[in-house]
């Protein structure tokens, strides 16, 4: 007999503005209707030179595909907690683990399109990667410099810009040189 494909639709929690979880949508519900409040996590690898690891997300992704982004980004799973769900996706995207997480900032991220409550982690990894090719199309070190000269240009991901510029004054660095 052959085993039959789950195609039961991705869920994430939907929460109110404190946080707390009120019910649950479709990753499809999620990602068309910006009523709809859920959590996502984000992680910024940096290596020893300070430079961030950035991911190009796949042609194939629903939002923002072929732009580069964070080092590792995902929805958190139904009662998942924040670290947790860093550390899988971590593992997931680029092959690594995450026992140097630094908390940096979370904050609501809104567009016409969605609504995420973002968590954002500091890892300091110098590598070896193994990215996941049916999420990223490339993965490679930016020096803050280099991303500084894109930003507004269509390279990155609107989120990401958000994230650098969170990132910058979080380490007391201003966004233009």
């Amino acid at each position: 007999m052959e085993a039959l494909e789950d195609v039961s639709p991705e869920m994430f929690e939907i929460i109110d503005e404190e946080g707390m979880v009120i019910g649950l949508a479709s990753r499809q519900a999620c990602h068309s209707n910006p009523s709809l409040l859920h959590r996502v996590v984000h992680v910024l690898v940096a290596n020893e030179a300070e430079e961030l690891l950035l991911q190009k997300r796949s042609a194939h992704k629903d939002i923002q595909p072929d732009r580069w982004d964070s080092s590792v980004g995902g929805h958190l799973h139904p009662g998942e907690d924040w670290k947790r769900a860093a550390e899988r996706e971590m593992r997931e995207e680029l092959g690594i683990e995450g026992e140097n997480l630094v908390p940096l900032h979370i904050y609501p991220w809104r567009t016409t399109r969605e609504s995420e409550l973002v968590r954002t982690y500091l890892c300091r990894n110098n590598g070896p990667f193994h990215p996941n090719e049916k999420e990223i199309t490339e993965i490679r070190f930016w020096t803050l410099e280099a991303i500084r000269r894109h930003l507004g240009d269509g390279t990155f991901t609107p989120n990401f810009e958000e994230e650098f510029t969170r990132y910058l004054q979080w380490k007391g660095w201003r966004i233009h040189a």
